[in-house]
């Protein structure tokens, strides 16, 4: 059956992407009028009158380029941010008096949609940078700098850094409250989830363990591997593996979380969660502890760790005794992946690993160590006579995504 992703998308940057749009016309605008009313100061008004039109029908003309993220590529950034300086450096060759009266550019405020359109897409260094080349095409337009020029030059440079940060803190909570949206609806499921299970599948796995045990026999075998089972369910449910998050970072589309309510296949390129492969493997005398976050790995590199955590276990099983109890013990660093486990058997004999291998029984070998050495990791046994074993697997992060 076809996946179906229902998707909630939130944005409290797109209304900035909306007013910047109406900024550059509302100042497209104003440059024109104050050039119309002024126009007897410039000693060639030919020049103002072909660069605003330019700027009219760039103006327009990029309208779609403004309306969001997306569109206001790194090209057009430049290409926008080119036209405000043309703007500015053509002003005094419009106007020849402008180095010595102050007065405003051929673009006046229009230049600081360009310098907000930086902010707006790439943060506050971006806007840095873009008011800092609209500051020095100023002071080299009246060759001095002036009092109004400096006074100009700080408030776009103050307004457009601000607006960057804002920006950026913005995106950032945009993504936290998408994740922590995504932690409910997946608290919610798991609720329902277990109300479903503690109504039928766990009772009836409590019902065969009483009765089993009632009987007797063979019976109470099974009684006694529905009781492992029913631990293991509950201890699935309760820990809710949770899904790792979905959050887009893609700034164009702002804070994205996705649901999805039917999966086709398996993705094999995606990380996986070691507790979902390590969960099965808990019961009546298997305790499983893990870190409340997914602890994600490559598929290959789970799949390798889960594996080998289970031929520990299969040696406590057989060597132990089926009285014997085991606990694993998931630790996520962010450098590698710790998996213990321990069990409260006889422990190994000095010297009876080596004697093993020399008898070519290959368990610890091949199924444990040989795992680990594949993914790049190390396995270590620690054996103690009469006070259990403990065989802690690490896997380093950085070789294990390389497989």
């Amino acid at each position: 059956m076809a996946g179906r992703e229902r998707v909630v998308r939130m944005s409290v940057e797109q209304p900035l992407w909306r007013a910047l749009t109406g900024y550059r016309v509302l100042t497209m605008g104003y440059a024109v009028l104050i050039f119309v009313f002024g126009r007897e100061r410039y000693e060639r008004p030919w020049i103002g009158v072909v660069y605003l039109t330019v700027m009219c029908v760039w103006t327009l003309a990029t309208l779609p380029k403004v309306a969001n993220a997306a569109g206001c590529t790194r090209r057009f950034l430049g290409a926008d941010l080119a036209v405000a300086l043309t703007g500015i450096l053509l002003t005094p060759l419009a106007d020849a008096h402008a180095r010595s009266v102050d007065g405003s550019t051929l673009p006046s405020i229009w230049t600081a949609g360009s310098v907000l359109a930086f902010a707006i897409k790439g943060g506050w260094r971006w806007a840095g940078v873009a008011s800092s080349l609209v500051a020095v095409a100023n002071i080299v337009e009246r060759g001095h700098p002036s009092q109004d020029t400096v006074h100009n030059v700080i408030l776009v440079w103050v307004a457009s850094i601000a607006i960057g940060y804002v920006v950026e803190v913005a995106r950032a909570s945009e993504r936290t409250l998408a994740r922590a949206l995504e932690i409910e609806a997946a608290t919610r499921e798991r609720e329902r989830l277990a109300r479903d299970i503690h109504d039928s599948v766990l009772q009836v796995l409590a019902m065969v363990q009483r009765r089993g045990a009632a009987l007797g026999g063979e019976a109470a075998e099974l009684g006694r591997m529905a009781g492992e089972q029913e631990v293991a369910l509950r201890t699935l449910v309760a820990g809710g593996l949770a899904r790792p998050s979905l959050v887009s970072e893609d700034e164009s589309e702002g804070a994205v979380v996705r649901v999805v309510e039917v999966a086709d296949e398996a993705d094999d390129s995606a990380p996986v969660d070691l507790r979902v492969l390590i969960a099965p493997r808990a019961g009546s005398r298997v305790t499983l502890s893990e870190p409340g976050a997914p602890v994600l790995l490559p598929p290959p590199a789970a799949r390798e760790l889960a594996a080998a955590v289970g031929a520990a276990l299969d040696n406590v099983r057989v060597h132990a005794g089926g009285d014997a109890h085991a606990w694993i013990l998931v630790e996520d660093w962010p450098d590698e992946v710790v998996v213990t486990v321990r069990d409260d058997g006889p422990g190994i004999p000095d010297g009876r690993l080596a004697q093993a291998e020399d008898e070519g029984r290959m368990g610890v070998a091949l199924s444990i160590r040989g795992r680990l050495r594949d993914l790049g990791g190390s396995a270590e046994v620690v054996s103690v006579p009469g006070q259990g074993t403990e065989v802690e697997l690490k896997v380093p992060r950085g070789k294990a995504e390389k497989q």
